[in-house]
């Protein structure tokens, strides 16, 4: 796959379909947006290790609800604070729809870069992240010019396993170092 620029001044603020005040409006309510009730992160999706608690899919943090953090306003500097979902992110390019516990998808922002191009991880909320949200993602890959790793989780005997399944969206050159990658062992994030 290649990146293809499809009418990049589309949205443009002069656009006489976007006035100042709309953009306004949009980057307050964009600001705003808030984590709780989703605890896709908490639920070990994202896999992190919590208070010496390894969290990964199948094992949630222990202080997960199921809809928030029953320990928020104390939650750990690292991880915890130092996430970054795309979602939440100011001025996220992520639709309201993609809020993780709706989307069941979790994406990471500049996750690590190839080329001098970002690139972006799609961490589905379950085993595999649903055909419009991973569309909706690898529109704006193409579109932005940003190479996307996403995965899909192993499930054996009915359990979530650690490890993932990664794929790579982007430029054949981006999918062949990613496999290699891959073959060496190396951590991809």
């Amino acid at each position: 796959m290649g990146f293809v620029v499809r009418n990049p001044t589309r949205f443009h603020h002069n656009s006489r379909w976007f006035s100042p005040l709309v953009i306004a409006i949009k980057s307050l309510i964009m600001m705003k947006r808030q984590c709780q009730p989703c605890t896709g992160c908490c639920d070990g999706w994202v896999q992190m290790l919590i208070d010496g608690v390894d969290v990964y899919p199948g094992h949630p943090c222990p202080h997960s609800t199921g809809q928030g953090c029953d320990d928020y306003e104390n939650r750990p500097i690292d991880p915890c604070h130092n996430f970054k979902c795309g979602w939440i992110a100011e001025n996220s390019p992520l639709p309201d729809w993609m809020k993780p516990n709706n989307a069941k998808v979790i994406v990471i922002f500049n996750k690590l870069t190839w080329q001098g191009y970002p690139v972006d991880l799609a961490v589905p909320v379950g085993k595999k992240i649903p055909p419009r949200a991973l569309n909706w993602l690898k529109s704006f890959a193409e579109k932005h010019m940003r190479p996307l790793l996403y995965t899909e989780q192993i499930v054996k005997d009915g359990e979530f396993q650690k490890q993932q399944e990664v794929i790579a969206y982007g430029p054949e050159a981006f999918q062949q170092d990613v496999q290699r990658w891959k073959l060496e062992g190396r951590k991809l994030w």
